[in-house]
């Protein structure tokens, strides 16, 4: 505007006219002027202050591990339930009333540490089986039957739902130990228990699945949960409708991933800034927010993990991160493929071959891991199935059928109009 005004008033041969005029625009106009390009700085700064949240800053690790040893101060990991650092108190009294209420009660939880067909054959039959229940008065056989704790399913559910309010798009969470938990449900017993007896011990054969069951397991994920409170006083919006709540992440680490939880109607949008969030809201008054802290990794020097360490993290490479950027998908051999190899979890895996047939035969090898998203634009029945073949490089765990129902997952998401099974060529 400036470099306008100075033209206009180099082409005016009146020299009293282009003084007065240079006077006018200079005592007025361009007050008005440098206010505007002001404002429009401070915009154009608060605009690229947000902070892009880059993937990697949403990566979900998890493991498990016995519950006796459970790290209180570990780096970055954490019980998937706070409540699970607890050892459960079985009451005998609870358990009768659960039991003469609904027939049947749970007695414990186990762990199943099997591969995936295993827990198919399990899940699909309806087997009985035998157990003792000693008390301080005596023993009891008892008959009981496994029946799939969907706790830590429902957690992952519970995340994907907090993805949707932050406005984060989801990938899906490579958890191959969520589905190996089962309860264990006592139906019937020989003989009357009483309720001023103690429980002093549970046994329970699980024939076959015997070697596989493992006891106090406890599932373990980087995300902690935080309550933070605002910084000041809650700032009127731009719109004059909403208030920003500005949350400081400087104690917290700035370096790690956020998202913030709790009543979708109160959440209008949340912003990323480069040590603080800013929750955008209807609500007035300053308030504790719920925040999930995804944090960030780290090498330790002291301690071991038992179990593997899993991720959905994906490696590094340029034609993995242009081809995130991009709007469309490629419907391409060479594209699933390269959504199969972008992910750390393709280590022992080999995608072999792709066919699509009209119907799913049974002979799949993995599961959906967010069977909680639901597709509302097309018919489950009328789609196609997608086949993937996969070779395996010497893996034995027990995991190795989860890491590719993690994969083929994942091609769920960029197919939708398929039906995607796993298999092993």
């Amino acid at each position: 505007m400036k470099d306008i005004i100075l033209d206009r008033l180099s082409r005016m041969d009146d020299l009293e006219q282009r003084k007065l005029l240079k006077n006018i625009m200079t005592g007025v106009f361009l007050n008005l002027v440098d206010y505007q390009e002001d404002l429009n700085r401070q915009l154009e700064e608060r605009v690229f202050k947000e902070v892009e949240e880059r993937e990697e800053g949403q990566d979900i690790y998890v493991t498990i591990c016995q519950r006796e040893d459970i790290d209180p101060i570990h780096e970055f990991l954490y019980p998937m339930l706070e409540a699970d650092r607890d050892k459960p108190i079985c009451d005998l009294k609870h358990l009768l009333h659960e039991k003469n209420l609904e027939g049947e009660a749970t007695l414990m939880t186990v762990f199943l540490q099997c591969q995936y067909r295993k827990i198919q054959e399990l899940l699909e039959g309806k087997r009985v089986f035998q157990g003792e229940l000693i008390t301080s008065l005596g023993s009891y056989a008892i008959e009981v039957r496994l029946q799939q704790n969907r706790t830590y399913i429902g957690e992952l559910e519970k995340l994907y739902h907090v993805f949707q309010k932050n406005n984060t798009p989801w990938k899906t969470i490579n958890h191959p130990y969520a589905n190996k938990f089962f309860n264990v449900v006592w139906t019937g017993s020989r003989g009357a228990v009483g309720t001023e007896e103690e429980i002093l011990e549970i046994r329970v054969d699980l024939e076959e699945f015997e070697a596989f069951k493992k006891l106090d397991i406890v599932p373990m994920w980087n995300i902690e949960r935080l309550a933070l409170k605002n910084v000041g006083f809650p700032i009127p919006a731009t719109d004059r409708v909403n208030f920003e709540h500005v949350l400081s992440l400087r104690k917290t680490g700035a370096e790690h991933g956020y998202l913030v939880d709790g009543d979708a109607e109160l959440i209008r949008y949340i912003k990323r800034m480069p040590e603080e969030l800013t929750v955008v809201s209807p609500q007035e008054k300053s308030g504790i927010w719920n925040v999930f802290k995804i944090t960030k990794p780290i090498a330790t020097k002291i301690g071991r993990l038992p179990y593997g360490l899993v991720s959905n993290k994906r490696k590094d490479s340029f034609t993995g991160g242009f081809a995130r950027k991009q709007a469309l998908t490629v419907r391409a051999k060479g594209e699933i493929n390269r959504i199969v190899n972008s992910f750390e979890a393709c280590e022992f895996l080999d995608l072999e071959q792709i066919d699509i047939i009209d119907r799913s035969d049974g002979k799949q090898a993995t599961y959906g891991m967010n069977s909680f998203i639901s597709d509302h634009v097309r018919v489950e029945s009328d789609k196609k199935v997608m086949r993937l073949r996969f070779g395996n490089r010497g893996s034995g765990s027990f995991i190795v059928e989860d890491l590719m129902s993690f994969l083929v997952s994942e091609v769920q998401m960029y197919f939708p109009e398929y039906k995607c099974e796993g298999e092993w060529t």
